[in-house]
């Protein structure tokens, strides 16, 4: 008989021998099927282990050979977007096989590497696990996919945790809080994607805006909190290919409205090169409410 819901497996894998390696991992990922903020999450910490005067390097699951991700060599098409927006602010790795990808990029250097996935399916071992959620979905109605939005049951999952960032505006944040903190197995921390200060004056500006991420309406609504007046909010499924012919058809609506063309971050690196210098884009960082329980991991 096969199980769904609650009592299925999900879309866990068989499992395999964690790897053993010599450095300190992180595994940052997700209990949800759906983007959960994990990208800026696995930036975040990258950053803070920067900070800190350590050499961190960033492992994401590729499809041939270990590799170093080139910004300037490499397109999203080759790799994706994801890496290339990672590799900004560390050495980023893409490989098929975990362990082969972990040994080439210590043996460039790295101190810690930081994997882009891996939980709740531990990668190696004696890993920290970091789980991102969105503080505004939560777990949903907690079963497994197909029934729910999880790849496993709620429970069995959080008990791989060492630390959970749930990412949301404030009032989700303590909703979240409110709902879920106590009966966590680990600490929770929450926190927001915050725009970074570029000196850009959005307040009044005329914006055609479009978002190719899980939540593009999130984006929107950051635009307009900076006081943008959105034109058109133009939604896109996540990673969707930004044609010439879908930029050709955005930019001539933004010039007939003399308005300005804007996107994320991340879909700014995916840009047709035609293009790119008509486009500003919007970068947001996490931002924790209280960053000790994070560090608490590395201490």
């Amino acid at each position: 008989m096969r199980l769904i819901g609650p009592l299925a497996r999900g879309t866990r894998p068989e499992p395999t021998q964690p790897l053993r390696l010599p450095v300190p991992v992180i595994a940052v990922g997700s209990l949800s099927l759906g983007g959960t903020g994990k990208t800026p999450a696995v930036i975040a910490i990258a950053q803070r282990l920067v900070m800190q005067g350590k050499a961190v390097h960033v492992i994401t699951r590729g499809t041939g050979a270990p590799m170093r991700v080139d910004e300037q060599a490499h397109s999203p098409a080759e790799i994706g977007d994801e890496p290339l927006l990672i590799a900004a602010f560390a050495p980023c790795w893409l490989g098929r096989d975990w362990g082969e990808t972990a040994r080439a990029a210590i043996a460039a250097g790295a101190e810690i590497l930081l994997f882009d996935g891996g939980v709740p399916d531990p990668i190696a071992e004696g890993q920290i696990s970091v789980l991102v959620e969105d503080a505004v979905q939560g777990f949903g109605n907690g079963f497994a996919w197909p029934l729910g939005p999880l790849k496993r049951k709620l429970i069995p999952g959080l008990a791989q945790a060492d630390l959970l960032i749930a990412i949301g505006h404030e009032a989700a944040c303590t909703r979240f809080r409110d709902q879920w903190h106590a009966s966590l197995p680990c600490p929770l921390a929450t926190g927001q994607l915050l725009p970074l200060p570029t000196g850009m004056d959005w307040d009044g500006l005329d914006v055609v805006a479009f978002a190719g991420i899980n939540t593009p309406e999130r984006f929107f609504a950051t635009l307009r909190g900076l006081g943008a007046n959105l034109i058109r909010a133009q939604a896109l499924t996540d990673h969707q290919e930004l044609t010439p012919a879908l930029m050709t058809r955005l930019s001539r609506e933004a010039q007939m409205a003399g308005a300005q063309l804007v996107t994320t971050e991340k879909d700014a690196v995916r840009l047709p090169r035609a293009f790119r210098e008509n486009v500003i884009s919007l970068p947001v960082r996490l931002e924790l409410g209280d960053w000790a329980p994070l560090d608490a991991l590395f201490a």
